[in-house]
């Protein structure tokens, strides 16, 4: 509607425009003087006539002093019978040249039908113009029920992706590989009475490459792709995502063997008979029909379901059954050998200097994912145009690690001395104490230069990749979380919020350590506390309490007795090792920045 009145207020200007040209076109002309035909007589008796042009009716008379006017004859008559009717004289006629023009076909249009026929046809198209929208609005509602989803077509070489270009995911690429083989060669399974796999349903961390996975997927078995978001299936309108699924099922078929993902699939496939919007609820019809389509009484062939989440927690049952998703492929962040290969994938394009070492940059980015890197490596060219430089250099992948973890540089955010001084024995300490534990991980970085929300940092980087952690690196963590509030203490006597999130952190995995992973010695291998999840939401709102008041006081007990062991160990090793601590803030209010080299070198230089 917004759109049809704009385009009748422009058709409407349109018309005022043309009219106004059609008055200005007929006002151009100089207006003539109207002489009756005994007034013309008399002129050219009198000899003052020049010439007389006849238009039909109309006489265009000009006088001999290039005066014009204008006279109409009789129709019936010629002029020279009307002249001589009002007694011109037959010799000063002769004197007078006349002259026969016929009116052309063009003037005739333009001056006479076209100002009445051109607001008709105007009329005209604004009444077309309004049934066409009708009807393309009639189309789009016939339409609606209809898949949105993208096909990628396999023969578009430009876009392909195939399994060479997703690094790292071995396992996951293996399990994928037979749904390729199937696709290119069913019957090689078909003889031996396989069946092929319905869904695949791909678990991981937001980044890791499940949509990628996919595509190469759809790539490698060059068959049509047909992607999709699982929010894109449930309108306002009630059935449109169960008809949204049925059609994009029938579409997949007609083009079998094919390939369906839908991305996010958590936003429709969520579990049932939550008590929110009842067995009527649009989502949940929405996901009773890809149940039947997935595995009905009618038979899906050659058709496989891929999907994606990072919450298969909240996934219905149903389609977790074998049957429906018959394969879970699970994955992971990349080690280090992975993060070295997906920045090689993502570096192949950009011009680097040739002393870059990115093994050195993937030893320092333990949990970033596949997306992670990437946006890393772009921050990287981003930063390095910004410089004016023409090639990625080393310190640009390493500032951008921080970037990426931390946030940008808060240059302008200029700290007082004295904060200047706070902040660099508050870094210190944290620094101080990671170097002194045994099972702490060493540090990579200090800094009191302002990112994000924080007025400094201690960036600290383990060496290999670790997927257990024991008691001993949590009481260390624990140590080295409160080394810098112990050492603000001991150093000013007085404490700022700029330990807040440090207390929060340190006193979150203290109660982690009681009531999640049973490492409390009085309390023993049990947890506490189960979580309480509303589905309809899909996260934690509160957590269950499990336990009587007299265990929830031993439990606020123990992670006290953590945090308090914590801090004195912190206390001990801060106050053994002041003059240690005292150099390193010292170096480290007139740089700002100490890197891991030049930190090493420091806890071994003698105070």
């Amino acid at each position: 509607m917004k759109y049809l009145f704009k385009n009748l207020i422009i058709a409407f200007l349109v018309f005022l425009a043309i009219a106004g040209s059609f008055t200005l076109f007929n006002n151009t002309t100089e207006e003539a003087e109207e002489l009756s035909l005994s007034n013309l007589v008399e002129q050219i008796n009198q000899e003052n006539v020049s010439v007389i042009t006849i238009k039909g009716d109309k006489l265009e008379i000009e006088l001999k002093d290039s005066t014009k006017q204008e006279a109409t004859k009789e129709r019936e008559t010629s002029l020279t019978e009307s002249l001589k009717n009002y007694g011109v004289d037959s010799e000063k006629l002769k004197l007078v040249n006349l002259e026969i023009k016929g009116e052309s076909g063009a003037a005739f249009w333009v001056g006479n039908i076209l100002p009445f026929l051109l607001p008709l046809l105007i009329i005209g198209f604004l009444f077309w113009f309004m049934f066409r929208g009708a009807q393309k609005g009639q189309m789009k509602a016939f339409t609606f029920g209809r898949s949105k989803a993208r096909l990628i077509d396999p023969k578009d070489k430009k876009n392909k992706i195939g399994f060479k270009d997703v690094a790292g995911l071995k396992e996951a690429k293996e399990e994928l590989e037979e749904i390729v083989e199937f696709l290119k060669t069913p019957k090689k399974f078909i003889d031996l009475g396989a069946k092929i796999p319905k869904g695949v349903l791909l678990v991981g961390a937001p980044g890791t490459g499940k949509t990628l996975l996919a595509r190469a997927v759809a790539s490698e078995a060059s068959v049509p792709f047909f992607s999709v978001s699982g929010s894109e299936f449930v309108e306002m309108f009630v059935g449109v995502g169960s008809s949204r699924v049925r059609d994009l099922f029938q579409t997949a078929k007609k083009n079998a063997p094919a390939l369906i993902f839908i991305d996010e699939l958590d936003a429709i496939g969520r579990q049932r008979g939550a008590g929110i919007g009842g067995g009527h609820d649009e989502r949940e019809q929405t996901l009773n029909q890809i149940l039947v389509e997935m595995d009905g009484f009618e038979v899906n062939t050659g058709v496989i379901l891929i999907s994606a989440t990072n919450r298969p927690d909240v996934l219905d049952p149903a389609l977790l059954r074998p049957g429906r998703f018959d394969r879970r492929i699970t994955l992971d962040l990349p080690d280090i050998k992975d993060r070295k290969k997906i920045l090689e994938i993502h570096s192949l394009n950009k011009p680097f200097e040739k002393d870059v070492n990115l093994k050195e940059i993937a030893e320092r980015t333990p949990g970033f994912s596949g997306a992670d890197l990437a946006n890393l490596v772009n921050e990287a060219a981003i930063l390095t145009a910004r410089q004016n430089k023409k090639k990625i250099s080393q310190d640009e992948l390493r500032e951008c690690i921080e970037k990426v973890l931390l946030g940008p540089e808060r240059k302008s955010n200029i700290l007082s001395k004295e904060e200047k001084e706070i902040a660099a024995y508050h870094e210190s300490g944290h620094a101080l104490t990671a170097a002194l534990l045994p099972n702490a991980d060493p540090v990579q970085k200090i800094s009191i230069i302002s990112r994000g929300m924080a007025a400094g940092y201690t960036l600290k980087l383990p060496l290999t990749d670790k997927h257990l952690h024991s008691r001993s690196e949590f009481i260390d963590e624990l140590t080295v979380l409160l080394g810098g509030y112990t050492a603000e203490k001991l150093v000013f006597k007085e404490l700022t919020t700029g330990a807040s999130n440090d207390l929060q952190i340190a006193t979150e995995l203290a109660r982690k350590l009681v009531t999640k992973y049973g490492m409390s010695e009085k309390l023993g291998p049990r947890t506490f506390g189960g979580r309480e999840e509303m589905v309809f939401l899909g996260r934690e709102i509160s957590t269950e309490k499990d336990y009587s008041e007299e265990i929830a006081s031993q439990i606020d007990k123990e992670v006290s007795k953590f945090t308090d062991n914590a801090y004195k160990t912190a206390t001990k090793l801060i106050t053994d090792n002041r003059k240690k601590l005292n150099q390193i803030a010292q170096v480290l209010i007139k740089k700002e920045v100490i890197e891991r080299k030049q930190f090493e070198a420091l806890m071994k230089k003698k105070v």
